[in-house]
């Protein structure tokens, strides 16, 4: 049996301010990402794919440090789990891959990569090449594309998932009409007066 979370809300303002300024290179992604995008679903967790490069990770520890990180463990309180031996270094998240954390600004999912319709992975470089850019309070922050969202959430294809998915595919819909709208050619043809004209060789 799972316990219920039993660590701090949510801060993500923080959380994010935390990791932009200790230089982690990251994509948010998940629930915080559908929200920058324009979802209205409230999520309680923030999740992001990271650089797996060490230097990075390092970073990420530092972070992680700051903000009072503990394991979040299926069938363990957060009281328990602050009393786990855990060294939060580089090392320890480059072996770990995904983990999952309770921070004193919520909890925080670190991700290796996400997945596609396939169940592919996708790398944090990929993410970022399509991923947009958005501006928080004091701090700006690198917001995976709707379209990998959409495909992570297909794949994963939880309740919670199904249940985003309707208003995500509302958001494509209209993020691509406006693409189109905003790079489609724009031709103005003058109709002569008079249909019939000589035509110059």
């Amino acid at each position: 049996m799972t316990l219920p979370y039993s660590g701090p809300p949510l801060d993500l303002n923080r959380l994010l301010e935390v990791l932009v300024r200790n230089d982690v290179d990251f994509v948010v992604v998940g629930g915080s990402a559908a929200g920058f995008l324009g979802a209205s679903r409230l999520t309680e967790d923030a999740d992001c794919v990271v650089s797996r490069e060490r230097a990075n990770l390092e970073r990420l520890a530092s972070a992680l440090r700051e903000l009072g990180a503990r394991l979040r463990v299926a069938r363990m309180s957060d009281e328990e789990a602050k009393l786990l031996p855990v060294k939060v270094d580089g090392v320890m998240l480059e072996q770990t891959g995904n983990s999952t954390w309770t921070t004193d600004a919520g909890p925080f999912d670190v991700l290796a990569e996400l997945k596609d319709f396939e169940g592919q992975p996708v790398p944090y470089e990929e993410l970022l090449s399509r991923s947009m850019v958005v501006r928080g309070d004091g701090f700006v922050v690198h917001v995976a594309s709707v379209d990998d969202i959409i495909a992570a959430k297909t794949f994963a294809d939880r309740d919670k998932d199904r249940e985003a998915l309707p208003e995500l595919l509302d958001i494509q819909e209209r993020e691509h009409s406006h693409r189109h709208e905003q790079y489609q050619p724009y031709v103005e043809f003058e109709v002569p007066n008079d249909p019939i004209r000589d035509i110059e060789p």
